[in-house]
Order: C-alpha cells, then sequence, then structure tokens
C-alpha cells in the first residue's frame, strides 16, 4: 500500500472504528493486531447497545445518545462496503420494575425521557401481558420498555468493519512497522501498559463471561434484569451475558460462573428453558479509572493517541467515538466531550 498517514494498534471496535472514519476520510491507514480483528474483549458475544436512563444529562449521556442515533446509518455503510451484516437492530430494551418505587420513578423518566430524547426514541411503562412470550418476569406485573436500545453480533460486527477497512483500500495487518500518525486502541492490555509508563493506575480489565443459546427470538426486544442482558441475535441465537470480574488468574477460561448466568437467565426469562447452549466465552473488557471512554492525544507521546476505556458500552459509542478520533488525528479538531479526555484519568 501506499505511504501510511494513520496506524492503529487495535483492531476491537475502537480500533477499527478510528481506522473506517480516518479511511473514509481519505486516509491511508494500517491497523495492527497480532490477534486479529476482534480477537479480544470486542469477539464477544453479548451485543448490547442500550442507553443510560433518562435524567441527570451529562456530556456523556448525550454523547451516548448521538452515537445511538448514528448506529443504523454507520452499519449500513459498512455492510455496503464489506458486504458483511454486523447483525444491528434496534429493536428496543425490556426491563422488569421490581416494586412500587420503582414504578414511580420509572413513570417519571417517560416524561425526562420525552424533554431529552425527543422524537427519538420513547421510554413507557407497559404492562408485562402486553410484552408477549419473551419477557422477563416482573414482580410488579409492569416493564420499562424503551425503544433507543439496539443489539449487534460483535464478532461479525467487527468482521465487516475489518472488510468496509480493507475494502477502502486499506491494511489489516497482524505484525508491521508503525508510520505516521499512531492511535493506541489496544484495550485492557494497553490500559496496564500505559499505567506502567505513566507510574500510576489509569485502568483496568475486567473479565466478563458469556454464553450464546440456540434460541430464535430475533424479532423480540433485548432483557435487562438483574445486571444481565439476554439478547436475541438476528441469526436465531440469544446470547446471555456477562460476569463482571475484576480479579481472575486466566482471561480466557469459562468456569461455573459462566453456568450461573444461564440459571439467572432462565429463571428471569421462563422462554429460555430447555435452550441448547451452543457456545462458552471468557474475555477482559478494558475499563479505564474515569470509568468513561478514554480518549485524546498520548500524555507522553508527540503524534500519538489514545482511544481505549470502551468497557461495557464500546460498541454503542464506537460510531461517534470514530468521527471525534478522526477529526482530531486527521484534522486537529477537538470535540472529546469533558469526562472523556486521557487527562480525566491522570
Amino acid at each position: 500500500m501506499a505511504s501510511v498517514d494513520v496506524t492503529v494498534f487495535g483492531a476491537g471496535i475502537f480500533g477499527l472504528s478510528v481506522a473506517y472514519a480516518c479511511a473514509r476520510r481519505g486516509a491511508q491507514v494500517r491497523v495492527i493486531d497480532p490477534k486479529g480483528s476482534g480477537g479480544g474483549a470486542s469477539g464477544g458475544l453479548v451485543g448490547a447497545l442500550a442507553p443510560h436512563v433518562p435524567e441527570n444529562w451529562n456530556p456523556k449521556k448525550a454523547f451516548q445518545l448521538d452515537s445511538l442515533l448514528m448506529a443504523q446509518g454507520f452499519w449500513d455503510g459498512v455492510q455496503a462496503l464489506s458486504g458483511l451484516s454486523a447483525g444491528y437492530g434496534r429493536l428496543g430494551r425490556l426491563q422488569p420494575i421490581a416494586d412500587e418505587a420503582g414504578l414511580e420513578l420509572a413513570r417519571r423518566r417517560e416524561g425526562t425521557a420525552a424533554e431529552l430524547w425527543q422524537d427519538h426514541a420513547v421510554w413507557e411503562v407497559i404492562s408485562a401481558e402486553a410484552a408477549g412470550s419473551f419477557a422477563p418476569r416482573s414482580p410488579t406485573g409492569w416493564l420499562v420498555h424503551d425503544s433507543l436500545s439496539g443489539r449487534m453480533h460483535p464478532r461479525r460486527a467487527c468482521a465487516a468493519l475489518a472488510g468496509a477497512v480493507q475494502a477502502l483500500g486499506d491494511e489489516i495487518t497482524m505484525q508491521a512497522v508503525p508510520e505516521g500518525v499512531v492511535v493506541w486502541a489496544t484495550g485492557w492490555e494497553g490500559l496496564q501498559d500505559l499505567s506502567q509508563e505513566m507510574g500510576r493506575a489509569l485502568g483496568n480489565g475486567v473479565k466478563g463471561q458469556a454464553l450464546l443459546l440456540d434460541h430464535d427470538a430475533r424479532g423480540a426486544p433485548q432483557l435487562f434484569a438483574e445486571a444481565l442482558h439476554i439478547i436475541p441475535h438476528g441469526d436465531g441465537t440469544t446470547a446471555i451475558g456477562s460476569t463482571s470480574e475484576r480479579e481472575f488468574d486466566d482471561p480466557n477460561i469459562v468456569d461455573e460462573q459462566c453456568d450461573g448466568l444461564l440459571a439467572k437467565a432462565r429463571a428471569i426469562c421462563p422462554a429460555l428453558e430447555g435452550a441448547q447452549v451452543l457456545e462458552r466465552w471468557a474475555g477482559v473488557r478494558p475499563r479505564a479509572r474515569s470509568r468513561a471512554p478514554m480518549l485524546g492525544p498520548h500524555p507522553l507521546h508527540a503524534d500519538m493517541f489514545i482511544a481505549n476505556g470502551g468497557f461495557k458500552i464500546g460498541f454503542g459509542m464506537a460510531p461517534k467515538i470514530g468521527e471525534v478520533m478522526a477529526d482530531l488525528v486527521l484534522d486537529g479538531r477537538d470535540g472529546i466531550p469533558d469526562g472523556f479526555r486521557v487527562e480525566d484519568n491522570l
């Protein structure tokens, strides 16, 4: 390929989104990852694209709203270039309401969602009977339904993004010499390296385990209950996840905690009873110290940038993060919101 303008280390969701945004603007891009595209935490199973609650508005929530609203056009464009589907669908989400206090709060949020989300999406209280057979058990008989949440298949999304980058004439390789401006999007191991280089803890990894079931609910909304995501994928499978393990011995080992997810999911959603387990998965997600994504110039090296810390919201944030980082890397325009900067973790 011609001389490289931008080298991206890391072929997870942040690295590929930054590479895609830069490539679409005509930059020559090289992506380097010894694990290949989606080889780390971004190659998982769950793929919940869900918003924060519509209240106590802040730049993080506004940024996430913008990104979630960009998702349809973003993934349509990726598919048009790559010929591969990310499995994206904005089918909403159902959450059980545990008690009367929760019901009162959910009804208040109907109004704040109308104000903050405007006519883009709704947050509403519905009866469990109205939700259909693929719904979580609810102690009150009521559920929160929002129409902003979407889903995609992480592994397929990374493959589609990698294909789109390559279709634009750019390179994804497991090993090469970096050229041009460098973007570090190297996940939890990158956070560890940066912490060591800076001499202070700037983030860590949180292990997650998940599983995939042979249960076809492809037109149903995703479920969120008792901190568990249940995601019907467009290929006729259903993903369950995930654990949050701050301490772990092996990042890739699946253990009894994964079996616990299955039992919990079946208790939450009886429709899953008897579904066969197709795959169990484990990986480590990057969590920056501030819990928000970490974006911006490298604190120690000129012509280097960082895009890391997606943790549980990386796929939902990715469309806009790619654009913001391309603005910064290619044009010097800084649109990073407060709370997302590298220095917020120093």
